[in-house]
């Protein structure tokens, strides 16, 4: 077995035996990685404490065929703002689900994680109205599923777009209204968003369009997951 080193982000846990763990890491350079962590439910274990989500941690492991196997890891970051907070936490949990049911074991995506550890990072700051939702836009268009929102996907129409359908590919206008409502408010923040103007979609007040961005985005991200993200009722 091959030895390596990598950091990674906890993206959730299962118990293995009566003792150990299997632990899902979102790395920064081998992609999704499950690996066996020994011992870590035992109360003297030496890193059961680092291997929770949502920390951020360096490691090495032994590369395994099928599960890799923890031999160290040390902490970059606990995400103590998170952890104390239950409404941070609940939302980091949101966006940690939806990376680890896109992300392809073993497939490098830099990227992705660097979108990760930047999303949690904010969410630690500042718990923005839009930060899950904007995450689930973001990360949509990276694993290309990018929705149309500058035009109607239907006809390029760029005025009176009025509803969103996943299956068309985006926003629709009154001619071609189909899927779900969307208010002049909702169609602005997502050009926003997928504008490359998420900043400015970030410093929105919590309001009813950020409510109805943020439904949104979970529909369409379960449509493409064609699965119910399960901590999604916890925000609820």
């Amino acid at each position: 077995m091959a030895l390596y080193r990598d950091q990674g982000i906890v993206l959730r846990t299962y118990k293995l035996g009566e003792a150990d763990r299997i632990v899902s890491f979102m790395t920064e350079r081998h992609g999704k990685v499950r690996a066996v962590a020994k011992g870590v439910r035992k109360t003297k274990s030496k890193f059961g404490a680092r291997l929770e989500p949502p920390t951020h941690v360096a490691l090495q492991l032994y590369e395994g065929r099928e599960l890799d196997i923890v031999t160290q890891a040390e902490s970059i970051d606990h995400f103590r703002a998170i952890r104390e907070d239950l409404d941070r936490l609940t939302r980091a949990v949101t966006m940690l689900e939806a990376v680890d049911q896109l992300s392809l074991e073993r497939e490098p995506n830099p990227e992705l994680y660097k979108m990760l550890l930047g999303g949690l990072k904010a969410i630690a700051e500042r718990n923005s109205a839009l930060l899950v939702a904007g995450f689930h836009w973001k990360l949509l268009a990276l694993e290309g599923f990018r929705p149309v929102v500058e035009h109607c996907a239907a006809c390029e129409r760029e005025d009176g777009l009025v509803a969103f359908d996943p299956d068309v590919g985006g926003l629709l206008c009154t001619d071609h209204r189909q899927g779900t409502r969307v208010s002049p408010e909702a169609v602005a923040m997502l050009q926003e968003i997928l504008g490359g103007r998420l900043a400015t979609a970030l410093e929105r007040p919590a309001s009813p369009g950020t409510h109805e961005v943020d439904q949104l985005a979970t529909r369409v991200m379960e449509h493409h997951l064609e699965r119910r993200l399960r901590s999604v009722g916890l925000l609820e």
